[in-house]
């Protein structure tokens, strides 16, 4: 019964096998020491990073525009300046996290943020 699928493997005599031979589309992250997964998350956590903190830079400029355009009215003044306080503070929670995850790794050694798994 094993002999059924042999043909699917590679051979000496034919080594692309029945489907072809299957590269690593992307040379520059090699998945078979396993890291490749962690890079990819830390590519991820690295965008959504830049994203909020685009994000966070367009809520002040929109918080700025209310602020300027409340003409005196308490109510959308209060508003625009919690928006302000709130965008400030997820640009400093993001930048922190990155800090931290920074300082962390030049004391430990550990590298948090491009991690390196070794194994078999």
């Amino acid at each position: 019964m094993n002999n059924i699928f042999n043909f699917l493997k590679p051979s000496a005599v034919n080594a692309q096998g029945l489907v072809g031979s299957i590269s690593n589309p992307l040379p520059k992250y090699p998945s078979t020491d396993g890291s490749g997964l962690f890079l990819f998350l830390s590519n991820i956590l690295k965008f959504a990073g830049t994203i909020a903190g685009i994000y966070m830079l367009i809520q002040i400029i929109i918080a700025g525009y209310t602020y300027i355009s409340a003409s005196g009215d308490p109510k959308k003044t209060d508003q625009a300046w919690a928006q302000i306080w709130q965008s400030l503070l997820g640009i400093v929670i993001i930048a922190s996290a990155f800090t931290i995850a920074s300082v962390i790794e030049k004391i430990t050694g550990i590298n948090i943020i491009n991690p390196v798994i070794y194994g078999p």
